[in-house]
């Protein structure tokens, strides 16, 4: 567990990119929509949602996409290896999110909730006492 203080680092593979945040996360989740997958490569997202203020070191490439609801969100990816590290919604300056194996920490939190069940490949199980979506609760 870290402090209100403590310091986690996620980074691409290469190490350009990396992304420093505080604390503990406001919350940790799986995405199963057909974007995360394209553009993860695996069968969902894991992100995690940090509270600003965070820290990016290295160039970071951007892909912005209009989520079902309308939102925009900017993910950054590195330009040397192409590890997608962390994205934002525009207009929502307080909190970042970050891919939860960007911080290559086996001990990283469970997600809480998952989002886009209705496009969760069936043989993925989510752990015990996960809270799933149809869509996205917004």
């Amino acid at each position: 567990m870290t402090t209100p203080d403590s310091t986690r680092t996620a980074s691409c593979s290469c190490g350009q990119l990396r992304i420093d945040v505080r604390g503990e996360p406001r919350g940790v989740g799986v995405c199963h929509c057909l974007e995360c997958q394209r553009r993860t490569g695996s069968v969902f997202a894991a992100l995690a949602s940090f509270n600003a203020p965070f820290t990016v070191h290295g160039q970071a490439t951007e892909y912005v996409r209009a989520g079902d609801a309308g939102a925009r969100f900017r993910f950054r990816f590195c330009p040397v290896c192409g590890s997608t590290v962390f994205h934002t919604e525009e207009g929502e300056d307080g909190s970042v999110g970050v891919a939860v194996g960007a911080f290559g920490d086996p001990a990283f939190p469970a997600p809480q909730v998952s989002v886009y069940d209705c496009r969760r490949h069936p043989w993925v199980r989510l752990p015990h006492g996960v809270v799933a979506f149809e869509k996205d609760p917004g």
